[in-house]
């Protein structure tokens, strides 16, 4: 049986999986480019694993499909923003956010199935570890050569009237964020 922090993160790992298989499927339908093939390739290899994963849960007897479906509403590994509102390279970056989080919670079921001796769940979870942490790096080595084209990293995520719209309206808090830093500086170098 399970130790409680184990089953707990074994639950967790439906709920974070379950939310970077979706969003990683939408952004991946909704952007172009390369981004595109990183996002589908990685929501395609979580799902496979989250299937993996249901099976051994099983075979320990934790249930997590009522848990991760209620806790799925409430909590996030990113910030709530949606998409929509982003501009690409912030989208990417939150899309980030959500393999980080499954890939550091495989990490730490490992560990907690090596320190019960459950050698199987061990061996799975450091394996679904390097297999999404592949994912992870390529994302963000995207993310990073977005950098290279910057015209392109504040487009809109969503190349659409309301994203175009929710796009203007974070640059237009930018700007003032911007504007704020300036007169902070300037009265800094007044005073």
């Amino acid at each position: 049986m399970p130790h409680s922090a184990e089953h707990r993160a074994l639950r967790e790992l439906q709920v974070f999986g379950r939310q970077l298989v979706r969003h990683w499927e939408s952004l991946s339908r909704r952007l172009s480019g390369p981004e595109a093939g990183v996002l589908a390739a990685g929501a395609a290899d979580a799902r496979a694993l989250l299937t993996d994963a249901g099976a051994l849960m099983v075979a320990r007897d934790v249930p997590a499909d009522r848990a991760a479906s209620f806790a799925g509403r409430v909590v996030s590994a990113r910030p709530s923003s949606p998409d929509g509102m982003l501009e690409r390279n912030q989208a990417l970056r939150h899309a980030l956010l959500d393999v980080q989080h499954v890939v550091t919670l495989l990490g730490y079921l490992a560990a907690l199935a090596g320190a019960r001796g459950d050698d199987e769940l061990r061996a799975f979870c450091a394996a679904g570890e390097e297999r999404l942490a592949v994912h992870e790096r390529a994302l963000r080595d995207a993310i990073v050569a977005l950098g290279g084209r910057p015209d392109e990293a504040v487009a809109p995520a969503v190349a659409s009237a309301a994203g175009r719209a929710g796009q203007r309206v974070a640059a237009s808090v930018g700007a003032l964020g911007e504007w704020m830093d300036r007169r902070a500086v300037e009265r800094r170098g007044q005073g």
